[in-house]
C-alpha cells in the first residue's frame, strides 16, 4: 500500500484510531452467562422481501432496514442503544474507572514541533482540557550568523515572533455544537502563505464543505461554500484552486478550477471521469510546478498534469490507463520520477514483484521516452517515494521491516545518462537509522522542497511515538519529541510501573542542533522489560506463514490463563496498525495478551492480492489460525479469547466466527462491513463499484458463488452457541451503511442460541459517521466502554478494580 504525502491535519497521530466485571454464574453449553437484569433485545420487524441472483433465491425480511428514512429504522436503533446501556449498567464504575487511567495517561497540553515550509514554522497542539488541535505558524527569523549566536537568537525569535492561529478545530465545534462532531479532510496552504483552503465535516456523512480562509485578515471568503469536496490543490499563483467532488455514490469524480474572488458556482470545469471504478484526486508536485490529476481505481491508475504556472493551459495525459497498472509522479528539474508497477519490458516478472523508479522528461512524456532507473532487489519492495531539491526519499519494505533511505539528487540531471537501470545500493544510499521492536514509520507533512530534513513519527507497540528528523545532507538525525505517557500504573495485582523508560542507543551520532529547542541528546525509549512483543510465524491452512505481533505484561500474563484480544483487516492493502497506544495498557496491565494477525489481503502487493477477490477466503482461514495458534502456544486461556475487527475487518471476524464459533468468546466489530453480498448486488450505494476489484463483482456468477459462501450476514450458523459481540454503527456513515450492523445484529439473535444471543449488543452512534467521534477524550470513552465490555463477557474477576 503506498504511503502517499500528507495534508496537515496528518501531523496529529493522536487521533488515528487505534482500536484498541462481573462474574457470569450461570451456564449456557459451556458460555458463562447471565442475562441482564430484567431487559429483553427489541424484536424489529420483518418484511418479506425476496432477492435472487444467478438462479439462487433467498429471503431476507430485513431488508427494509437498508431505507435509512424509515422512522421504525431510527425506532429500532433507539431501542437496541437502550438495551445497551441495561447490558452494560453493571460496568459503569468499571467504565469510569478505565477511562480515568486513560485520561491520566495523557500530558495536559500536546503539541507537535515546528515545521518549517517557506518563511514560516507550522506546528499544532491541543490546549489542555481540549477535545481538538489547532493549527498555527510562527514567521522563522532566520539569520546568516552561524554556531553559538545563531543558536541563541534563533532561540530567542521562536519565543517572540507572533503566533498565528490558523484553524481552530474546537472554535468550529462550538459553531456547530447541535451536530457535536466536526472533522477537518484537506487543508492546503497556498504557494505564498495568504490563504488556507480545508474542507469541513461536520455530521460524519463525509460530505465536506469547502472553506478558503484569508490568513492576512483571519476572515473566511465569501462565496466559497461548495459541498461534497474531496482534495485541493493551489497553482502557483496563490489564487487560483482546483478542487475535487462528489457524484451521487460518493466518488470523486469531476475536478473544477475557480479564482479567489469569483463565485465557485461559476468554476470551470476541467476533468471528469467517467469510469465509475476510478476515483479522482488532485495535487501538486513536491516543487509546485505542476498539478497533478490522479484517477485510481483499486488496481490502475491514469495521471493528467497541468503547469502550475498557467493554471488554464490545459491538462496532458502521462499514460493510457492499463488494467493492474499503477503509477505515481513527482518533478525534479525538467524530469518527472515515476514510481511504478508496470511489467518491464526485459524482465516480465518484475510485474510480481512491484513497484521501481522510472523518469522522463517533463516536456517529452511519451511512453516510449521512459527510463527505468531504479529497481528493486528480490528482497526490496518499493512503497513509495518523495522528492526535495537534493534528495530522493525512498520507502522500502524489507522481509516486512520498514525502512527508509535517502540518495544524493543532482541538481542539473541532464549531465547524468541512465543507460542502464540500477539498484538502490549502487546509488550509495543512506539509510535511515529507526529502532528495533517491529517499528512503523509514518511521513510527516515534509512540504519544504528545498529541506534537506526529512520528519516521520516513529511508533511500535511497546515505544510511543517519537518525531524525527532525519538531516539528509549531514547524514544524522535530530529526535524532536517523544511521546509522554504520566500515569502507568498497574491494576491487576502486578507492581506499580512508572513512566520512567530504559534508553536504547542507537549506533548512529545524534544531531545536536536541535531545531528551536535547547535540550540534550536523546535516544529511543520504549516501555520497562516487563513488557514483551513478539513476532511469530503462524502456519495457515494452505502452509503459508502469517506474521503475527503478540504484545503482553511478563508479570501480569499467565501462561494458558489469560484473555486475549485478537486484531485483523486483512483488505485493500493496508497494513494492519500497530504502533504505539497507551489505552492498551489497561488490557495489558490486567493480564491481557493483544495479538495483531497481519493476515492476507493487507500488505505488499502479492500479500494483497492473495487475500482479496476469489482468494479472500485466505485471509479469513489466517485469523483462525493465528486464533488457534494464541490457545494452542499457551498465550491465552481457550474460553477467553476475543476478536476486534474495524469496518472491512469486521467482515473478517465476522465470517471467522460463522466458521469457528467456539473459537472465540467474545468479539468487538466496529462499523463492520457484514452485508457484503447484498451491498455488492446494488451498484448505486456509495463506493460499491469501487469494490468491485477488492472483493469480487457479485454480479458474475462466479465470484458471487465465492462472495456468498464467506458472506457473515448469509451464513451465520443455526442454533448454534454465539460469542458476546460488541456491534458498533454510525447513523451517518457513507462507507458501510448503518443497516449492515442492525439487520446481522437482528438476523444473529433469530438463528443462534436464544440465551447467547442476549449478550450481542448494537450500539449506534446517532451523530457521527465512520470514523467515530473526532475529540481525544471522546475516543477514550469509546474505548473504556468496549473494554469494559470485554472484561464483563469474558468472565474476569475485576469487578470495579
Amino acid at each position: 500500500m503506498l504511503i502517499r504525502r500528507s495534508s496537515f491535519p496528518s501531523l496529529f497521530h493522536i487521533f488515528t484510531p487505534k482500536l484498541s466485571v462481573t462474574f457470569f454464574s450461570s451456564l449456557c453449553k459451556g458460555r458463562l452467562f447471565r442475562p441482564p437484569s430484567a431487559a429483553t433485545p427489541p424484536v424489529p420487524k420483518k418484511i418479506p422481501f425476496t432477492v435472487s441472483a444467478h438462479g439462487r433465491t433467498w429471503e431476507d425480511p430485513y431488508h427494509w432496514m437498508s431505507n435509512t428514512n424509515d422512522s421504525d429504522l431510527l425506532k429500532y436503533l433507539n431501542q437496541e442503544n437502550n438495551y445497551v446501556e441495561a447490558f452494560m449498567a453493571d460496568t459503569i464504575q468499571l467504565q469510569q474507572k478505565l477511562l480515568s487511567e486513560m485520561r491520566s495517561r495523557m500530558p495536559p497540553k500536546i503539541s507537535t514541533p515546528p515545521e518549517r515550509w517557506g518563511p514560516w514554522l507550522y506546528y499544532q497542539y491541543i490546549p489542555e482540557g481540549k477535545e481538538y488541535p489547532v493549527l498555527c505558524r510562527r514567521l522563522d527569523a532566520r539569520t546568516h550568523n552561524s554556531g553559538w549566536i545563531k543558536k541563541v537568537l534563533n532561540y530567542v525569535s521562536w519565543g517572540l515572533a507572533r503566533e498565528e492561529i490558523l484553524l481552530d478545530w474546537n472554535e468550529i465545534a462550538n459553531e456547530f455544537v447541535v451536530a457535536g462532531y466536526v472533522h477537518i479532510g484537506a487543508c492546503r496552504v497556498s504557494p505564498d502563505h495568504n490563504f488556507l483552503a480545508y474542507t469541513l465535516d461536520t455530521n460524519g456523512s463525509e460530505q465536506f464543505m469547502l472553506q478558503i480562509k484569508d490568513l492576512r485578515t483571519g476572515s473566511i471568503l465569501p462565496k466559497t461554500w461548495v459541498d461534497g469536496v474531496v482534495s485541493l490543490a493551489w497553482a502557483e499563483d496563490g489564487c487560483t484552486l482546483f478542487y475535487t467532488v462528489l457524484d451521487e455514490t460518493q466518488r470523486p469524480y469531476r475536478v473544477f478550477c475557480t479564482e479567489l474572488g469569483s463565485y465557485f458556482q461559476d468554476a470551470n470545469l476541467i476533468f471528469t471521469e467517467s469510469d465509475s471504478s476510478c476515483c479522482v484526486d488532485i495535487t501538486t508536485t513536491k516543487d509546485g510546478k505542476f498539478i497533478t490529476v490522479n484517477s485510481n481505481s483499486r488496481t490502475s491508475s491514469e495521471v493528467y498534469i497541468l503547469d502550475a504556472s498557467k493554471p488554464h493551459s490545459g491538462l496532458r495525459r502521462v499514460r493510457k490507463r492499463v488494467p493492474g497498472v499503477q503509477y505515481f509522479l513527482e518533478h525534479h528539474y525538467g524530469y518527472f520520477y515515476i514510481l511504478t508497477n508496470a511489467p518491464l519490458r526485459e524482465d516480465a516478472d518484475l510485474f510480481d514483484r512491484g513497484y521501481y523508479l522510472t523518469r522522463c522528461k517533463a516536456g517529452d512524456i511519451q511512453l516510449s521516452t521512459w527510463q527505468d532507473i531504479i529497481l528493486p532487489d528480490q528482497d526490496l519492495i518499493f512503497q513509495d517515494m518523495d522528492i526535495f531539491y537534493e534528495h530522493l526519499v525512498l520507502f522500502l519494505d524489507k522481509g516486512g521491516s520498514p525502512m527508509i533511505c535517502s540518495i544524493d539528487m543532482p541538481i542539473n540531471v541532464t549531465n547524468v545518462n541512465f543507460k542502464h537501470h540500477v539498484k538502490v545500493d549502487d546509488l550509495n544510499p543512506w539509510f535511515f537509522p529507526v529502532p528495533s521492536n517491529f517499528c512503523s514509520i509514518t511521513p510527516g507533512s515534509n512540504h519544504d522542497f528545498m529541506s534537506s530534513l526529512y520528519r516521520v513519527v516513529l511508533s511500535s507497540p511497546v515505544m510511543p511515538d517519537v518525531i524525527v528528523d532525519y538531516d539528509m545532507l549531514k547524514k544524522n538525525f535530530s529526535i524532536l519529541q517523544q511521546d509522554e505517557v504520566v500515569g502507568i500504573t498497574s491494576n491487576a495485582g502486578s507492581s506499580s510501573l512508572s513512566c520512567n523508560v530504559h534508553k536504547k542507543i542507537v549506533g548512529m551520532e545524534t544531531h545536536k542542533d536541535q531545531l528551536m529547542q535547547n535540550i540534550e541528546v536523546q535516544s529511543w525509549k520504549d516501555l520497562p522489560e516487563a513488557f514483551s512483543c513478539e513476532r511469530k510465524g503462524v502456519i495457515s491452512h494452505d502452509g503459508a506463514e502469517v506474521i503475527l505481533t503478540i504484545l503482553y505484561s511478563t508479570e501480569a500474563q499467565k501462561k494458558g490463563q489469560s484473555p486475549g484480544l485478537l486484531q485483523g483487516y486483512g483488505a485493500y492493502g493496508e497494513v494492519l496498525d500497530k504502533s504505539w497506544c497507551a489505552n492498551r495498557l489497561s488490557l495489558i496491565d490486567r493480564g491481557w495478551v493483544l495479538a495483531f494477525a497481519d493476515v492476507r489481503g493487507g500488505g505488499d502487493t502479492s500479500w494483497h492480492k492473495a487475500g482479496s477477490g476469489a482468494y479472500k477466503l485466505n485471509s479469513i482461514y489466517d485469523f483462525i489460525a493465528c486464533g488457534k495458534y494464541l490457545i494452542n502456544e499457551g498465550y491465552v486461556h481457550k474460553d477467553r479469547l476475543g476478536a476486534i475487527g474495524f469496518s472491512a475487518g469486521g467482515l473478517l471476524v465476522g465470517a471467522a466466527i460463522n466458521m469457528y464459533p467456539d473459537l472465540f468468546r467474545a468479539a468487538i466489530l466496529k462499523v463492520p462491513f457484514l452485508d457484503i453480498c447484498n451491498t455488492l448486488l446494488d451498484p448505486s450505494l456509495p463506493l460499491t463499484i469501487l469494490d468491485y476489484e477488492e472483493f469480487g463483482d457479485p454480479r458474475i456468477q462466479e465470484q458471487f458463488e465465492s462472495i456468498f459462501n464467506y458472506s457473515p450476514y448469509d451464513n451465520i450458523p443455526q442454533g448454534v452457541c454465539h460469542p458476546s459481540v460488541l456491534v458498533t454503527s454510525s447513523l451517518h456513515d457513507s462507507r458501510v451503511g448503518v443497516w449492515e450492523a442492525a439487520k446481522w445484529v437482528a438476523k444473529l439473535r433469530e438463528s443462534t442460541c436464544s440465551s447467547c444471543s442476549q449478550s450481542v449488543i448494537l450500539k449506534t452512534n446517532m451523530s457521527g459517521g465512520h470514523f467515530g467521534e473526532g475529540g481525544r477524550f471522546s475516543h477514550c470513552e469509546e474505548v473504556a466502554f468496549e473494554y469494559a465490555f470485554l472484561m464483563k463477557v469474558v468472565g474476569m474477576h475485576y469487578g470495579n478494580q
